[in-house]
């Protein structure tokens, strides 16, 4: 069932969970100073005016008129960071083996580069600011909120910009749309970041600009982990 043995499947768990220890760690760190988040967090929200685009208030009404909507959101934004990119990195390493390391490192990469955002600018998400309308819609979502025990702890409430929900979700529809090859999936694979990006904004979490700099985030690790070596490939010298 492995491909290439049990002790690089222990490598595989150990270099992606000391990742997420380290990861954990250093978001830790990243959110004292709540002040300046909220200042940051103010200024995406008078860019946005300025643009005339604060469609999150938007997306949110939408979800406030739907049960249905407002579950399957809340189900996104809770599981697509860590139960479907799990898995998806689960699958590819079972299945698609010869796409694995770049798929992981495309991962580690992007949350890299978001973890160096979070530091140099943390940034509260729009569910802090119901004065102006935002409303956190995963208060009352299977008994959790973002001040319960676990997710407190696990959790950096100022880590709005960039969007990793939104960097990881890409790159997963990416390469599972590369790598699948069921044709009725590949469609829904091309869907899901796009729902994912619908479910931060729609459950407060956050700013379309969050979005945005997910997107950013997720291409720059794109380019680095696959576009560069294939270029590299093309440019030595064929030898005989």
């Amino acid at each position: 069932m492995l491909p290439r043995g049990w002790a690089d499947f222990g490598r595989q768990l150990a270099i992606w969970f000391g990742f997420l220890a380290a990861y954990q760690l250093a978001r830790g760190l990243a959110d004292r100073n709540p002040p300046r988040a909220f200042q940051n967090g103010l200024q995406v929200i008078g860019i946005e005016r300025h643009a005339h685009a604060l469609i999150e208030l938007t997306l949110q009404r939408a979800v406030d008129g739907s049960q249905l909507l407002a579950t399957l959101a809340s189900w996104t934004y809770w599981n697509s960071e860590f139960t479907v990119l799990g898995l998806a990195l689960l699958w590819v390493y079972l299945r698609r083996n010869e796409a694995f390391v770049n798929f992981r490192n495309s991962i580690l990469l992007a949350n890299v580069l978001g973890l160096i955002g979070y530091v140099a600018l943390p940034t509260a998400p729009p569910r802090m600011f119901p004065d102006l309308g935002f409303v956190d819609t995963l208060s009352d979502f299977g008994g959790l909120n973002h001040g319960s025990g676990l997710v407190e702890v696990a959790s950096n409430p100022y880590a709005a910009m960039p969007s990793l929900h939104a960097a990881d979700a890409l790159i997963v529809g990416i390469v599972l749309f590369s790598v699948c090859r069921t044709r009725w999936l590949k469609p829904l694979w091309l869907i899901w970041p796009l729902w994912v990006w619908f479910s931060v904004m729609a459950t407060g979490n956050h700013f379309w600009l969050d979005v945005l700099a997910g997107i950013v985030v997720a291409t720059i690790a794109l380019v680095v982990v696959y576009v560069r070596p294939l270029r590299f490939v093309r440019r030595r010298p064929v030898t005989a």
